[in-house]
């Protein structure tokens, strides 16, 4: 797994004060390959998605990820 999808599990799973393999697998809510390929393509798009009741937003480049817990 790309490590910007790494970093955004890890950081839902400490906000959730769970291991990562305890987390809703991501794919059931974006394809990571197609966020990782769109990213990639162009450094300059940021990728958004709900996830695990928590907004994720990835880019611009792939060092850069947020998190933002959905009911804020």
């Amino acid at each position: 797994m790309h490590p910007a999808l790494v970093t955004v599990l890890d950081r839902i799973a400490a906000r959730e004060g769970c291991d990562r393999s305890s987390l809703p697998p991501l794919y059931e809510a974006v394809d990571p390959d197609a966020v990782i390929a769109v990213l990639e393509s162009n450094p300059a798009v940021t990728v958004r998605f709900e996830y695990a009741g928590y907004r994720v937003e990835i880019g611009p480049g792939l060092e850069g990820a947020t998190i933002v817990d959905e009911d804020r």
